[in-house]
């Protein structure tokens, strides 16, 4: 397996300007980090994943750039599949899509539009139209949500064809992996639980004569500062999304990312996107001593 570390910035990030956000993308560059993950939150202060996305391609050579994750339902997928595909192009191939339901917060459905019941059923009619707009001319689509006659999006994009990569661990979001993504990049959970987790996808994607790469099992791995505590925030989240676990284990220490990263490894997981948990007063610093840590891990 090709084990590779990427970086991202959580939806509680303030390195939202030109010099913030510009230390992160030209350390991540210098560091030879495989990619750099930027997450949504309309009413947050971390930057749109799409304009963060396009600044760090433009700023950059190798660095790849993803979104961890952008919200589908309430985009026009037309529109959205133009912009993916124009950024893939300009950026030589370095694109790395990944699309989700959203957060259960009233505020932010009311920024997307679509009820929370209807996420799902608009995810499920929107993914595979895009796919189609990446790879086809004169595509006409008829659906409850969308219809379109013969619409072709141009430029296509370098890669061929665009790969998706989705997160979650609940049992829905397993199968909408299964059935429409070609990557995994689930967050906030246990080598144990993603090992299991991955026997659901598989068998999901086999009933629906699709296959995921081996290679395309990744994992989230937010950190937190030696002798830092998890915060109440944290705690409270991890409650939400994973009872079960224990905050330490979910959330180590940056003396503890190396052992996380390898009981990953060890159940057949080789992506890894490192989230620090707090904001570090210097990006300089901060990737040296990352890297430090857990560049030697990639082979």
């Amino acid at each position: 397996m090709k084990i590779r570390i990427g970086y991202g910035l959580g939806t509680r990030t303030t390195t939202n300007d030109h010099d913030r956000f510009g230390a992160l993308v030209d350390g991540l560059e210098r560091l030879g980090f495989d990619s750099l993950w930027l997450s949504e939150r309309i009413s947050g202060d971390c930057p749109d994943p799409l304009v963060g996305m396009s600044y760090a391609c433009g700023r950059t050579k190798k660095l790849k750039v993803g979104m961890s994750v952008m919200v589908l339902p309430g985009r026009n997928p037309v529109v959205l599949a133009k912009s993916i595909a124009s950024l893939d192009r300009m950026s030589n191939g370095r694109v790395l899509p990944a699309f989700g339901l959203g957060i259960a917060n009233s505020g932010e459905h009311q920024a997307f539009g679509v009820d929370r019941k209807d996420r799902g059923g608009w995810f499920n009619e929107a993914m595979p139209l895009m796919r189609r707009l990446w790879t086809e001319d004169n595509v006409s689509h008829d659906g409850k949500r969308f219809t379109i006659e013969d619409v072709t999006i141009r430029p296509k994009s370098v890669q061929d064809p665009l790969e998706v990569w989705l997160g979650g661990i609940a049992p829905l979001e397993l199968k909408r992996v299964g059935r429409h993504g070609d990557g995994w990049l689930p967050s906030f959970c246990t080598p144990g639980q993603v090992e299991e987790a991955r026997t659901t996808i598989e068998q999901v994607a086999n009933e629906n004569d699709r296959e995921i790469e081996d290679e395309h099992y990744g994992v989230l791995i937010p950190y937190r500062d030696h002798g830092e505590e998890v915060s109440d925030v944290y705690k409270t989240l991890i409650a939400t999304r994973n009872p079960d676990a224990n905050p330490n284990d979910i959330i180590p220490t940056k003396d503890g990312i190396e052992a996380t990263v390898k009981r990953f490894i060890d159940v057949g997981f080789s992506k890894f996107v490192l989230i620090p948990a707090g904001e570090p007063p210097s990006w300089d610093d901060e990737l040296d001593e990352v890297a430090t840590l857990v560049k030697h891990l990639e082979n």
